[in-house]
């Protein structure tokens, strides 16, 4: 007889172990299927071991930097196979993390690829051979994996997805990204301050298309004064690549084609979601292009499935793959019968965006073109690191953050930052959207000296011609 739950998820992400850590929370009887690895791609390929990268390239650049701050370092050098291996170490370790949640929290696991086969049915090929298992309600949460070029497939030697690009054998002596999202650009910064000479490629006439324009605009300065070719406006004709390298045929905004020798290519033009053969045409889910449709709880048109994570409209982010678990695993103990939960729908402007090249990009909700677009009368504020003493103190004076606000409500509509640590500061904002704040709650709030939050303050105030330190 098969398995008996009243929750299984396919998929063990930030999106499908926390979906089934709250489940079990509320009493819900869970198994998770995964066919990799615990945490899914996140934990074990992406969001942390990359983070783990940058952080090794940020101490090697302040250490190049030593006499900035009145140090002597000398004869600095980088080791790439000790930086990888700590990345690997990193990622290993919260990977047992998330192997001890399961079973603190009496999850079971079955390793493997699952399959949808019917209503509350799924069947699981793995080590055992194949499993049937049966549940009340099913999650999909099945991620998503790195989109391929048609004329470029990664091989692994000198195309890259972003997952060869964190085991690299090698430090590639001249690096083309082709596209400059967040995995881009991260991956750019990470090998330009490995020493690596790095170019990007962007289709769309500025890079980090989706923040706001003064962003992109300094950001794009920054890199290009570290050292970095950027190129926006531009395509990859062709590639043509051997065991020595890759040669590009890169089409420039003025329309002229030039071709350049690299030793190694990054593709990151976005992602494709892992939903081809787990059954979603067996039981007639919709979807689109493989992204499943779902409504403000995760429901897909089929009664008993849901659908969270990259598997999803966007934003295709781990800290909304989580949330949308949690919304899901709450809906459903409530559909269950648990009148003490009270799901909500995800208000996706307010879910922060973070990009953690060198200097670091964080954002919430629209810019300023986006506010305008919908109709609205916009004051916007934009205050400089370095009119901030703790920015000027760390050697970090450069950057600024903006705000966006409704000039009729006072509603704060958006926030956008580029500089030292944003991608912690850029929660602040994330709060003060979700209770509804206008500038009015900002503008009386006490921010510590000294600290770069004080900028946050400032930019509110700037927005209404009222900022001190400038």
């Amino acid at each position: 007889m098969a398995d008996q739950y009243d929750l299984i998820i396919l998929g063990s992400g930030p999106g499908g172990y926390v979906a089934a850590i709250r489940a079990a929370q509320l009493g819900l009887k869970v198994a998770i299927v995964e066919r990799e690895n615990l945490g899914g791609i996140c934990l074990n390929w992406g969001c942390i071991p990359t983070k783990a990268l940058l952080r090794s390239a940020e101490i090697f650049h302040y250490m190049q930097h030593a006499q900035d701050y009145g140090l002597v370092a000398e004869k600095i050098s980088a080791d790439l196979a000790a930086v990888v291996k700590r990345s690997r170490g990193v990622a290993k370790q919260l990977n047992q993390g998330v192997t001890h949640l399961m079973k603190k929290n009496k999850i079971t696991v079955y390793m493997g690829e699952g399959k949808l086969t019917a209503p509350g049915k799924l069947e699981v090929k793995g080590e055992k051979g194949t499993e049937s298992l049966t549940a009340k309600h099913i999650i999909i949460a099945t991620g998503a994996r790195a989109r391929d070029l048609p004329f470029a497939p990664a091989d692994g030697k000198r195309v890259w997805t972003y997952r060869h690009a964190m085991t690299p054998a090698e430090l590639p002596s001249k690096l083309l990204v082709i596209g400059s999202g967040a995995i881009g650009i991260e991956f750019a910064s990470f090998y330009n301050d490995m020493g690596s000479d790095v170019t990007v490629v962007e289709m769309l006439d500025r890079i980090v298309p989706v923040e706001d324009a003064d962003v992109s605009a300094f950001l794009e300065k920054a890199l290009k004064k570290q050292g970095m070719t950027i190129l926006t406006g531009a395509g990859v004709e062709s590639l043509a690549v051997s065991d020595k390298g890759a040669k590009a045929k890169i089409k420039t905004a003025d329309g002229k084609v030039a071709e350049s020798d690299f030793s190694h290519v990054i593709v990151a033009v976005g992602i494709a979601p892992n939903t081809e053969n787990i059954g979603l045409e067996t039981l007639g889910i919709k979807a689109e292009r493989g992204i499943i449709a779902i409504d403000g709880m995760g429901r897909t048109n089929v009664p008993g499935v849901w659908a969270i994570g990259d598997v999803t409209p966007g934003p295709w982010l781990a800290h909304k793959a989580s949330h949308e678990g949690v919304i899901a695993a709450e809906a459903i103990a409530q559909v269950l019968g648990n009148k003490d939960v009270h799901p909500h729908v995800m208000d996706r402007n307010n879910i922060p965006g973070c990009t953690y090249c060198h200097p670091q990009v964080a954002s919430v909700g629209l810019t300023e073109a986006k506010a305008k677009e919908a109709g609205y009368s916009v004051k916007a504020g934009t205050f400089p690191f370095i009119g901030n003493g703790k920015a000027i103190a760390l050697g970090e004076a450069e950057g600024f953050i903006k705000t966006v606000f409704d000039a009729k409500s006072g509603e704060l509509l958006g926030a956008h930052m580029v500089g030292a640590e944003v991608t912690e500061l850029i929660q602040g904002y994330v709060v003060g959207k979700t209770l509804e704040t206008t500038e009015a709650e900002l503008m009386t709030t006490v921010f510590p000296h000294p600290t770069l939050s004080e900028m946050m303050h400032e930019s509110v105030l700037a927005a209404y011609g009222r900022a001190i330190h400038i």
